[in-house]
């Protein structure tokens, strides 16, 4: 099987399954796959291995506020192999796509232990960062009932960060803290970039909140 039939077969199984979480739809795996497939360029690693990968590392669906959360990629991955194997994918990659797929989570705490895996989970957490990382915040923090930010204290100045409460916080409790768990040179670069235009984002959010715009 091809790579442009194995993600059109990808893409088919996704639209029949996926929920309906607006952080985690159809349009976040494609650009997972599009980072996954930057990287795996630059890295040389095997686009047979993580390519289904980055299509099927979603395809389990587990709300951000249950408790089950942290076994997310690990369903993810058995069920991803299950259709694969449904698809007669090559039996000699699946090993290394379920481990790309249950280490890619933050929130399982998996190491990462192939190059495939790395390029997956850093192709992840790109989506977490700069102007789609933003979006997808505020859209989470939404979908969870959180405040947009704390009245006396916007930007975790004089507090630990709140982020069930305050969607804003989640920049301070996980995200300005990705690019250091970057696995890639490649991954790293791009998500320190992120981060900084993110930080711009702050602080036209500070000018508006104070009231400090430039006339």
């Amino acid at each position: 099987m091809n790579l442009d039939a194995l993600q059109e077969a990808c893409l088919a199984h996704l639209q029949a399954h996926m929920s309906g979480d607006p952080a985690h739809d159809i349009q976040h795996v494609k650009r997972v796959v599009k980072n996954t497939i930057y990287l795996t360029d630059i890295e040389q690693a095997n686009h047979a291995i993580t390519v289904p990968s980055a299509w099927l590392h979603d395809c389990y669906s587990v709300p951000k506020d249950s408790p089950q959360r942290n076994q997310a990629s690990r369903l993810a991955a058995r069920q991803a192999i299950r259709f694969l194997k449904q698809i007669s994918y090559p039996e000699q990659h699946l090993p290394a796509i379920e481990h790309a797929i249950e280490a890619h989570s933050f929130s399982a705490g998996i190491e990462t232990k192939t190059l495939e895996a790395r390029i997956v989970q850093d192709a992840d957490r790109l989506e977490a960062l700069g102007a789609i990382g933003i979006a997808r915040c505020l859209l989470t923090g939404g979908s969870l009932g959180s405040e947009l930010y704390h009245e006396d204290d916007p930007f975790c100045l004089e507090r630990e960060p709140a982020d069930r409460d305050y969607a804003i916080d989640h920049f301070y409790a996980k995200l300005f803290t990705l690019p250091e768990t970057m696995k890639t040179d490649a991954g790293r670069i791009e998500a320190s970039r992120r981060v900084a235009y993110m930080k711009a984002f702050l602080d036209q959010l500070r000018g508006e909140i104070e009231g400090s715009l430039e006339s």
